[in-house]
């Protein structure tokens, strides 16, 4: 599955995956006003402007960027109604070309972990019939529980020519309470970065492998180490835009060969309609979305030519 991710991000030449994580304060009034009438202002109207949303974004934004990662928890929030979204939402995705990365930060032991992967990235197999639940392409995975949380989703990844994207050093500012601790003096996410590089040589798929790694922008000279600890990990990088990461802070993420990594951009994208800097746009959610993945593409070729 890396091979498909990477001729994508060859073809569109950006390295860029949207996250598609929707709020009901990102959606514009008119639309959500539009959505509670059919629906009802309920869960069920809230999902359906969730799903309205998402597919003015994904229309002005499949032929540009290669991939988008929806976040599972936006949806949850809207229980069963929501998660219905989510499920036409990697549908409709993947009918427009892009690669799915589900966000679901996923990590058990046993059955259970192999369930998580089945459901997500995998089959089911009820009476002689196979099925695919969700079906995303890839899914992040929490490693905490070790190789027991993390090889049922190597396996369901060789089986069904899948990937998964493991944490490793996350963006958020409280990551180093366990992350950044000392283990025989060395810090957690470097032994967690060897780890996923081991994992990795059992599910190669040309000169990557379908077991990545999450490393987030905010950590530049982290993700230069972790950078040659992991030299088969595509590296998926949160943490752009709105969080504070910028193009100059991701040239240690790629390799020389300027693949290697897939920045992701969230509210920068999907709520570029409200920001100042796209006001041109008169709060045309996809028209401006567009516009932000064109600045965020020209950031990241400029830091790269740069470096």
């Amino acid at each position: 599955m890396i091979s498909k991710l990477i001729d994508r991000i060859e073809s569109t030449g950006a390295p860029i995956v949207v996250g598609l994580d929707p709020k009901l304060g990102f959606i514009p009034d008119d639309l959500k006003k539009k959505c509670f009438a059919e629906k009802g202002e309920n869960l069920e109207g809230a999902a359906e402007a969730f799903w309205q949303f998402n597919k003015e974004i994904i229309d002005n934004i499949y032929d540009v960027v290669p991939a988008v990662k929806p976040q599972i928890a936006m949806y949850e929030e809207l229980g069963i109604p929501g998660l219905i979204t989510f499920k036409k939402t990697v549908e409709y995705c993947k009918e427009k070309g892009l690669i799915v990365i589900g966000d679901i930060k996923r990590g058990d032991i046993g059955s259970t972990s192999e369930s998580y992967a089945v459901g997500h990235l995998g089959s089911v197999t009820i009476e002689g019939n196979t099925f695919k639940s969700f079906d995303e392409d890839f899914a992040t995975v929490n490693p905490y529980l070790g190789s027991d949380g993390v090889k049922p989703f190597i396996n369901v990844c060789n089986k069904e020519d899948k990937g998964i994207f493991v944490l490793v050093k996350t963006s958020n500012p409280s990551s180093g309470e366990f992350q950044d601790r000392l283990i025989d003096g060395r810090p957690l996410y470097e032994l967690v970065g060897e780890q996923v590089e081991k994992w990795g040589l059992e599910s190669m798929d040309g000169s990557y492998s379908n077991v990545g790694a999450v490393v987030g922008a905010t950590y530049p000279e982290m993700g230069k180490i972790l950078r040659d600890i992991m030299p088969h990990a595509y590296i998926l990088v949160p943490g752009y835009g709105a969080q504070g990461g910028k193009g100059k802070d991701l040239v240690n993420f790629f390799n020389k060969d300027g693949l290697g990594a897939i920045v992701n951009s969230s509210r920068g994208i999907i709520a570029a309609w409200k920001s100042e800097e796209y006001v041109q746009y008169d709060g045309n959610v996809g028209a401006a979305a567009r516009a932000a993945v064109k600045v965020m593409k020209e950031d990241i070729e400029g830091a790269l030519l740069a470096r």
